[in-house]
């Protein structure tokens, strides 16, 4: 059978229009998820980095609208009674969600879409979304993640214990991903250079498909 002119040119449209991704970088705590995201902020790449909203109190050294779009219990539940979030869950008694608006606002735009997220949060927005890209996070070693967690000191000993008991949980599910990256300690960039290539190569994919929300 003959292809048309009209076929061709259907084909050339198809494969040299914007072709946006969205991707869902995870892994268990202390893992490097946050800095990993930094540091593709700060080399310049032009993926629209999702603020997750929380009702976790912010840490001294975190943004409000940067690192988390910080919310009291109240608001957080009248964006969930408005559905304003593609998801949300309870992680360490605090809730996490992601606004949708500005999620459909940047993939329209034909940006790269990029957020950060649990386990959980991950195996929700999968279900929700097939054509999403899954990319876990793992560290080198188990002594080397719980060194990790040890070393923000960010919590009391008893959550502590309990974020290393979900983390070792959480490595478990790493079959559920398309992809694993292993951060290694003091080599940040060369984890950003896998993530990055991973998108790259989702991009152009024959069968790629437009998302919808």
């Amino acid at each position: 059978m003959e292809s048309s002119a009209e076929d061709i040119q259907a084909i050339y449209e198809k494969f040299t229009a914007p072709r946006p991704v969205m991707v869902v970088i995870s892994g268990p705590s202390g893992v490097g998820k946050d800095a990993t995201l930094k540091r593709m902020k700060e080399l310049g790449y032009p993926f629209y980095f999702v603020v997750t909203a929380t009702t976790r109190p912010r840490r001294p050294d975190e943004v409000d609208g940067v690192d988390y779009h910080f919310v009291s219990m109240a608001e957080f539940a009248d964006m969930i009674d408005r559905d304003e979030l593609l998801e949300y869950a309870i992680v360490y008694g605090d809730y996490k969600g992601i606004p949708k608006r500005h999620v459909r606002e940047a993939l329209a735009s034909g940006r790269d879409v990029i957020m950060r997220l649990d386990v959980q949060g991950a195996a929700t927005v999968r279900s929700l979304i097939p054509q999403v890209v899954t990319i876990f996070l793992m560290p080198e070693s188990e002594e080397e993640l719980v060194e990790r967690l040890q070393r923000r000191k960010t919590e009391p000993p008893e959550k502590l214990k309990m974020r290393i008991a979900t983390a070792r949980k959480e490595i478990l599910r790493v079959t559920e991903f398309d992809y694993v990256v292993v951060n290694r300690e003091g080599r940040l960039d060369e984890t950003v250079e896998q993530v990055v290539a991973i998108i790259q190569a989702e991009k152009h994919r024959v069968d790629w498909e437009p998302i919808q929300l």
